[in-house]
């Protein structure tokens, strides 16, 4: 889900039981209400979705019958996409970020049985590529966050078999990847939440052995350490987070092994202390999440036990 300049939120494509969509819908706040807006030219999951300056929106690569190469683009005016120009690479599983200077940093995923060195950044007012200098791990079903400073933290994923507890940091302004101390424990699907503080915080994911975690910890750019923190109640992959407007992050759903959860819980980074936040209505991992711009969280979609969902709920902090 993306949230667009007027407050409303724009879903797309995806992935149910009769395969990848492209269809996109919109969320408006005030009614409560969704409609159905223009269909991607490509349907396509495992995507990201990125909101640019001008209030466009680019999606990006993603799988539907391979793995896509395509990038589009939505105009919220007129309701309809517009193909832009092809990554340099296809890519599935990869992270997108809308940098300080309107461009949008592609890094990393899978790409038609190899994982991926490269990143490459979209330039909005000549809808060009251009190849970034290669990280020194291929990774998928990583995490990446924006710093204070602009730069980009990398952490954790998946690659060739190995999960990773490798972390690295792309400096903008020289192109470079720099390495910086690795997580206390190895990441396949984590998500990460960026605190007040500029510290990052990173929850869950899959560990050694293929089994979920419950631990978290922070990084802090400052002092270019790892610390951990308090666990949380339930060992989760596939969860999802939002910070709130009081600076407690909250978790969502997510899975261990076949079991998906409904729990959520929240945590407050003062005290380093998880708490329950009840239960969603829906049992639900690898759906979405989105902070509205009155404090209330929206989750949408995912998957249960019993096949994906189109159902939305709101959380109210």
């Amino acid at each position: 889900m993306t949230l667009l300049l007027n407050g409303k939120v724009l879903a797309t494509a995806g992935y149910n039981s009769g395969g990848a969509l492209k269809t996109a819908e919109i969320y408006n706040p005030s009614t409560g209400l969704w409609n159905v807006t223009g269909s991607l030219n490509s349907t396509r999951y495992a995507h990201a979705a990125t909101l640019l300056s001008d209030g466009r929106v680019l999606v990006t690569g993603g799988q539907s019958s391979s793995t896509l190469t395509s990038a589009e683009l939505y105009d919220p005016v007129t309701e309809t996409w517009t193909d832009t120009s092809m990554m340099n690479s296809a890519r599935c599983f990869h992270t997108a970020s809308k940098l300080d200077n309107g461009s949008v940093l592609v890094i990393g995923g899978f790409s038609n049985g190899g994982y991926l060195y490269n990143g490459e950044l979209y330039n909005p007012s000549t809808g060009a590529w251009t190849l970034t200098s290669a990280m020194t791990s291929a990774r998928e079903h990583h995490t990446a966050t924006i710093l204070a400073n602009g730069n980009i933290l990398v952490a954790g994923g998946h690659s060739f078999g190995t999960l990773l507890n490798t972390v690295e940091i792309y400096n903008l302004s020289t192109n470079t990847w720099i390495s910086v101390p690795r997580m206390n424990y190895t990441r396949r699907f984590p998500i990460a939440a960026k605190l007040s503080n500029d510290d990052v915080l990173i929850t869950g994911g899959t560990t050694t052995g293929g089994a979920s975690t419950n631990t978290a910890e922070i990084y802090n750019p400052t002092t270019n350490t790892w610390t951990l923190t308090g666990s949380m109640n339930d060992s989760r992959a596939y969860h999802k987070s939002s910070v709130l407007l009081n600076g407690q992050v909250l978790i969502t759903g997510g899975e261990q092994g076949s079991t998906k959860f409904s729990s959520t819980e929240l945590f407050d980074s003062s005290t380093g202390l998880w708490i329950s936040a009840g239960n969603m209505n829906y049992t639900r991992a690898r759906h979405s999440s989105l902070l509205l711009p009155n404090g209330v969280v929206l989750v949408s979609g995912g998957l249960a036990s019993s096949g994906t969902l189109d159902t939305a709920e709101l959380f109210y902090s």
